[in-house]
């Protein structure tokens, strides 16, 4: 009884997954793709979700399944100069460096990998004005720092308006203990 428990269990939990990824498009249909390797079909993710409102901004619309199925590897050769050519549609002044020190080019070939790095020796962060895409701890403010490297120019002081969402905080504390995410309200 135990074993068909158990496959029950599998089986429910494999169902789950189907349903969820068959949601991820508007037509229900399920994204599929094959490892390059092995040939292997599988489900992919609804959305690349590394680093907060990349996708969102730069990614066009015709563009957002081909993005989303792209595995991190090839997005940066597939994506990056449309990433520019959009960076430097939203900077009027035209963009030239960041607070990083990072030119157009340099910059949305970061973006367009969307993947969050982590640092395994350092401080994780996702910018603390010293370490810079480290990992990401839940009270980063990766929005503010997203906004400040797209428009806030070499010092980080340009277009003062368009560097801050004005959010600073959450909105309740982070627990101390795992899973460390605010309670509920």
């Amino acid at each position: 009884m135990k074993k068909n428990n158990i496959y029950i269990t599998v089986i429910g939990f494999c169902a789950a997954i189907t349903l969820t990824l068959g949601a991820c498009k508007k037509d229900k249909t399920p994204v599929v793709a094959a490892d390059p390797y092995t040939g292997v079909v599988f489900s992919v993710q609804g959305d690349q979700f590394g680093r907060p409102a990349i996708n969102t901004v730069f990614v066009a619309t015709a563009d957002k399944d081909a993005f989303n199925a792209t595995i991190p590897s090839a997005m940066g050769a597939a994506f990056q100069a449309k990433f520019q050519a959009k960076l430097q549609a939203l900077n009027a002044n035209a963009y030239t460096t960041n607070a990083l020190g990072l030119d157009a080019s340099t910059f949305t070939g970061v973006l367009a990998t969307d993947v969050l790095n982590v640092s395994t020796t350092g401080k994780t962060t996702f910018f603390d004005g010293t370490n810079v895409l480290t990992g990401r701890a839940l009270g980063d403010d990766v929005i503010d720092t997203e906004l400040l490297l797209i428009f806030g120019g070499p010092d980080g002081t340009a277009n003062a308006f368009l560097t801050s969402d004005h959010v600073n905080a959450n909105d309740k504390a982070f627990l101390t203990n795992f899973p460390y995410l605010a309670s509920p309200h």
